[in-house]
């Protein structure tokens, strides 16, 4: 283990230039690259996030911009949900969430429907 510790000491007195010719040189003596484990890894990273992509399956509809139609929003609002006039206008105003935990089918005809009358939504 003495040996290895006085290797580690000697790789960091080294300059990066120095570094470099050593993997270059161990590539080389072992046949191998120092890269192709660095771009394994990377790939199932990847493939991790595109999966977290795809099991969504729970969206918030949120209002983003009410447009100059604030009457017809809130008859959308309260289309989708069970709103009374009041509450609906005080969504609206405020910008709220107009649904939470809807599937990718229900926000897509939410957000149509929003912008039938007018008004912008974000779908998270």
């Amino acid at each position: 283990m003495a040996d290895i510790a006085k290797f580690i000491e000697e790789i960091k007195g080294m300059t990066v230039v120095e570094l470099n010719e050593l993997v270059k040189a161990l590539e080389e003596e072992f046949g191998v690259s120092a890269a192709a484990p660095v771009a394994v890894a990377a790939a199932p990273a990847a493939g991790a996030a595109a999966e977290a992509v795809e099991e969504k399956t729970e969206f918030t509809v949120k209002l983003k911009d009410i447009g100059a139609k604030k009457i017809e929003v809130i008859k959308a609002v309260r289309e989708f949900t069970s709103l009374g006039l009041a509450e609906a206008k005080a969504l609206v105003e405020g910008l709220g969430v107009i649904k939470e935990g809807v599937n990718k089918e229900e926000a897509d005809k939410i957000a149509a429907r929003m912008k039938e009358a007018g008004a912008e939504v974000t779908i998270d």
